[in-house]
Formats: C-alpha cells, structure tokens, sequence
C-alpha cells in the first residue's frame, strides 16, 4: 500500500460546485508536482498555481500522466503532493501500485479521473490516495484539492481575513472598517481582531479607546518571535468578542516594510481567530498590494468624486484580475451628501465598475465626528442610527453570515424567563 496521508472524504466525486460563501483555506510551503494527460487538465492545474491559496506552494506541471511520474521518481525524490491525470481504471490502479514502490512516506497524491464510480473511490482510497477528483476540472477544483490535504477536518476552521482601503485618503476607511468590526463580534457573536497596518498614523487605538503599549509594530519588527502566545500578549481587549492589534503612531522610526513583513502575523492571526479585519493604509507598495490579494474578501471604500471614481475603478479592476477564483471586490460609498459640493450618483458609480456600492453612507459630520473624538464606535453614540444597520449589512456580506436574531420581546417575556430559571 501506498503510505500516503488519507484525507477523509465523502464517497461521491461528483461533488456539486461551490458554493458563493465557501471558504478555502490557504496551503503552507510545501512542493507539488502534477502530471497530466491533457492540455486543458494541464492548462487548469497552471491557472490554480497562480491562485492566492497556493501562492506559498511551488507547482510543476508536466505532461504524461501516470507512466511520467512512475519514471520521474525512479532517481529522485517525490513531493508534498502528486497530482496525476489518469482516464482509465486497471491502468490507473496498476500504475498507483508500481508508484507505491518509488514514492517516499508522507506524500499525498490526488488523482483526477473521469470515471464516476464509487468502488473505484475505493480502491483507491485502500491505496491511500488522499482526494479523487472528477475530470473536466476548473482551476477552483485543483486549489480546493490540495488547500483541503492541510485542513484537518477536526481542525479549528482557519480564520477569514477582510481587507478594507480606502480609494483616497480621507474617505473615512478606518472609520468604516472599525464599525463594521464591532458589528461582526458584537452583532453576528464572531471573535473577531482588527488589525492597523498603518503604523505611523493609525487611528484604531483612538477609536477604541485603547493605548495598549505593545502592538503590530512588536511582530513586524521581530518576525523571528511571532507564534501564537507573542501575539496574544499583543493584543488589547476592546469587547468580548473584538480585540485589537493595534499600531503604534509614532514617528520616532519609519516604517518600510519589505512584500511579505506581515506574512508571519497574518498566518498567525488565521490560526487564531475566526475573522481578521486588516485596516489598510491607502498608499501602493508591495505589501498592501500583497495584503489585498491575499484577503479572502476585500471591501474599497470611496467618496462620491472623479478621483475616488477612478481610484476605486484602477483598484476593483486590478484585484478582480489577480484574483480570478475569489470573489470579486465589494465597495461602499461614504460622505455622501456634502453640502454643497457637487457628487458623482451612486448609478455613475456602478456603471463605470459594473457593480453596485454595498451601501451609500450619508455625510453626518456630528455623530461621527463625537464618536472619534470620544473613542466610540457609532452603535454607542446612538444606538438606533441609520448607518449601524448599513454597517452590519457590510460585515454580512463579508463574513457570509447573516444576523443573530434576537427573539422579540413582549408582556409575558418577564413571566417566560422567570419560568425557563425554574
């Protein structure tokens, strides 16, 4: 028998594409080779290499099938992951056979066939193959497949990151990404962190009221130090449910990062936490740019003028493109409504995106203006206000949750729960 590690799996390979909400956790470093029959089998394990989840994995595709990699690993080491193309049946289970005999222990192997049949399932799960995959594949099927060889199934579910920016600074980013944070833990009850990227003049300790003397910049500068534990003693508890890493706004350094300074905190975080908020500066370097295509979800927020019109459109294009299996970037508009100062219609807005704003925040300038200066977030201002509703519909949509519902009160409720204590 092959000594493959098993993935547990449901014995139906025709299994029905994903759906909207599936969430697919990222693979870590590890080496995989494919071996394929076709150039369309060829063409899609190409197009799942450059996928945001494999982008720690380093792919090599070559073509002929199971007899190629039988002779591949005759003189030489086989992989973290084997993925071989095969249309037959006794070929393909023959052939498992002669590579059990020049495969190394520990390596997974995904099979991708066209023969819907539950007994050859079997076999092949018999033979160790971790996942059995039902040919024409997408370039979805392939990330799915190898991201789900590194997620237990008993595992804690590996965390979502949101990614909010704002199209141009000043648009109110940071403020919009802190409220739909608190409404993620406090009303959908998710453990959920907000993390500030902008380390010379965040603004989330002042929103939360928080001056915690440890924060993001302690992991980015001491990458070497960064687990589990270092990060929790970075945190700053703001609720229950929401925590905080903040930044540390200050200019006594400056602060250029290298493309992958926050790689360690992120994968870190995701180990932790059920939802990651990342409240990203608005400038274009390697590592913004790296944090928005690795988000799992990401939301632009703009004002309603030509530059944020053009900024959010170079962005919305630019992340859909690099992100070709996820789903395409959400965006809200804020400050609308200025006095006096002529605006781009939210209509404008969607034809030139070819997509609809999430929602359309009005210009308040009192209440927000309060809840800064207070260290508040808007739902303790005023808990009735319009936007708390407009910023749960956002954290929704970004988390694919939708709302805890409260049970409705009314006479007999003092009566009920005092017979439920009983």
């Amino acid at each position: 028998m092959i000594s493959y590690a098993r993935q547990t799996h449901d014995e139906q390979p025709d299994a029905a594409p994903p759906p909207v909400e599936e969430h697919i956790a990222p693979a870590p470093r590890v080496s995989v080779q494919a071996f394929c029959e076709t150039v369309e089998t060829a063409a899609a394990v190409q197009s799942a290499g450059e996928d945001r989840r494999l982008g720690k994995a380093h792919l090599k595709i070559q073509m002929g099938g199971m007899a190629a990699a039988i002779e591949a690993y005759r003189s030489a080491p086989t992989p973290n992951v084997i993925v071989l193309e095969s249309d037959g049946r006794n070929d393909l289970l023959s052939g498992l056979d002669q590579l059990a005999t020049v495969c190394d222990a520990g390596t997974r192997v995904v099979v991708i066939g066209r023969i819907n049949d539950v007994m050859l399932y079997r076999e092949l799960v018999r033979r160790g193959v971790s996942d059995y995959v039902l040919s024409p594949v997408g370039a979805i099927d392939v990330v799915r497949s190898i991201c789900n060889l590194f997620s237990a199934p008993e595992a804690k579910a590996v965390g979502r990151i949101i990614a909010v920016v704002g199209a141009k600074g000043g648009v109110g980013a940071s403020t919009i990404s802190h409220n739909v944070a608190w409404a993620i833990a406090r009303d959908l009850a998710m453990d959920a962190v907000v993390a500030d990227l902008d380390l010379a003049f965040g603004t989330a300790g002042l929103d939360y009221n928080q001056d915690p003397p440890q924060g993001i910049a302690d992991a980015v500068f001491s990458p070497d130090r960064v687990d589990t534990a270092f990060i929790d003693r970075l945190l700053s508890k703001c609720t229950d449910h929401l925590s905080l890493l903040a930044a540390p706004a200050t200019l006594d350094r400056v602060y250029d990062f290298g493309t992958d300074a926050f790689d360690a905190v992120f994968d870190t975080l995701r180990s932790t936490m059920p939802c990651i908020v990342l409240d990203i500066p608005h400038q274009w370097s390697g590592w913004t740019k790296r944090a928005l295509i690795g988000a799992d979800d990401i939301l632009i927020v703009a004002a309603p003028d030509l530059a944020n019109l053009r900024n959010a459109k170079n962005m919305f294009d630019l992340l859909k493109a690099a992100r070709p299996n996820d789903r395409p970037p959400l965006y809200c508009l804020n400050q609308v409504g200025v006095p006096k100062r002529p605006e781009i219609a939210a209509a404008e807005f969607a034809k030139a995106i070819e997509s609809q704003p999430i929602v359309s925040i009005p210009f308040e300038p009192q209440i927000f203006g309060s809840a800064a200066n207070n260290g508040q977030m808007i739902a303790e201002i005023s808990a009735n206000h319009k936007s708390i509703e407009m910023f749960l519909q956002i954290a929704q949509r970004l988390t694919g949750r939708s709302e805890t519902k409260k049970q409705k009160s009314s006479l007999l409720s003092p009566l009920i729960d005092k017979l439920r204590g009983k």
